[in-house]
């Protein structure tokens, strides 16, 4: 066969030209796949609190680790809305991960509530043991669900404020109480506290405190001190209501596409830094029972039968929510959990005195009351 030189010339002009491209393809393709995966994520939390100050750093050290493959864009301070607008958008793909409390907790793995339900725990030992013989099974319900728990992020303990002293159960009667509107755990509770609160959401708390539409609210001692509802109360009952669980969670979707080394390192730099956290969050509420012990008056309850009325409500709460946002089955297990550590050495009482959580669980010792009724400190509350 004979080929004249203008024909190997075109031959060899278009061989060259598409082995260049091939060549640019693959460029492109390469770096595509080395180009870094940017995860949107959204919290409540402000910049430069505790709490975002963790999630920096957990960002930083993840995008270290994967050498630049993952990068996080955080949006802090509520600029992507509220928890169940962040849910709204997570499940649209317009966010890919969250720092989420209850309400946030509750809009996509609701079982995990159970966590949240009232005087389920009696110390900070108890709850990490959940947390960790569970582990594998409330991973298993975020997944199921679509997300990935990549660290628990504890709010703390939740204590109730109110500018009538709350001894008992009966005491509520005389008080008027704020509800989150739209979180059913906090309604069972006040329903089996047999009052009826009033909902309004967190942004109306603080107008309602000055107009006296409602005179009592819950929250977590720091987060009463940061909102300032703390300046228009008179009492504080040291028996905490609940403790708030947190989370940090990611969609399983995005999840799932990341490379294998890249998803390990997500969950161990999570767990890492989010325990910090916590542990952070438990010193920040024990500084600041500190200062509201300065200015408010804690009270404890009046008698053994009035911690027995107060567990019995939680008891009564937990049933009513049983089948609505977890299944018998889980809190059956949970609460076997908790009989056995309590039966175990771990769990013994000598060694559930030093895990109180700050002065609001053994703050009840020094609390001073007189015939059931509390001393009312002499230091005027002219701010009230």
């Amino acid at each position: 066969m004979i080929f004249s030189k203008s024909g190997i010339a075109k031959k060899t002009a278009v061989f060259f030209r598409m082995a260049a491209m091939a060549c640019a393809a693959m460029f492109i393709a390469a770096s595509a796949y080395a180009a870094p995966k940017t995860i949107k994520f959204a919290t409540l939390a402000p910049e430069g609190t505790t709490w975002m100050n963790a999630m920096r750093e957990f960002s930083k050290e993840v995008e270290a680790k994967t050498e630049g493959r993952l990068k996080f864009r955080i949006y802090p301070g509520g600029t992507q809305g509220d928890e169940k607008d962040v849910v709204r958008k997570m499940r649209l793909g317009q966010l890919h991960g969250a720092g989420i409390t209850g309400v946030g907790i509750g809009e996509i793995a609701s079982p995990i509530r159970l966590l949240d339900t009232p005087f389920l725990f009696k110390n900070t030992k108890e709850i990490d043991h959940i947390y960790n013989v569970m582990d594998k099974d409330f991973r298993q319900i975020f997944e199921e669900k679509g997300y990935v728990l990549l660290g628990w992020a504890e709010v703390g303990i939740v204590t109730i404020f109110s500018n009538e002293p709350i001894a008992k159960k009966e005491d509520f009667k005389k008080v008027k109480m704020w509800l989150w509107e739209g979180d059913p755990t906090a309604e069972a509770a006040f329903t089996a506290l047999d009052i009826k609160p009033i909902p309004l959401s967190v942004t109306d708390v603080m107008s309602s405190l000055q107009t006296g539409m409602i005179n009592a609210v819950y929250a977590s001692p720091l987060s009463a001190m940061a909102l300032q509802w703390n300046t228009k109360m008179k009492y504080m009952l040291t028996m905490p209501l609940t403790t708030s669980a947190g989370a940090v969670v990611i969609s399983k979707n995005i999840f799932d596409k990341l490379e294998e080394a890249d998803q390990k390192i997500l969950l161990e730099e999570g767990k890492k830094h989010f325990r910090k956290l916590t542990e952070q969050s438990r010193k920040d509420n024990d500084e600041s029972l500190k200062i509201l012990e300065k200015t408010l008056t804690f009270i404890k309850p009046e008698s053994k039968e009035a911690i027995k009325g107060f567990e019995a409500a939680g008891d009564k709460a937990r049933s009513e929510l049983t089948g609505k946002l977890y299944s018998k089955e889980l809190l059956e297990k949970v609460q076997s959990e908790l009989k056995a550590f309590r039966n175990s050495s771990k769990g013994s009482a000598k060694d559930n005195a030093a895990a109180k959580s700050g002065k609001a669980q053994n703050g009840a010792e020094k609390a001073k009351t007189k015939g059931g009724k509390p001393e009312e400190k002499t230091k005027a509350k002219t701010d009230k």
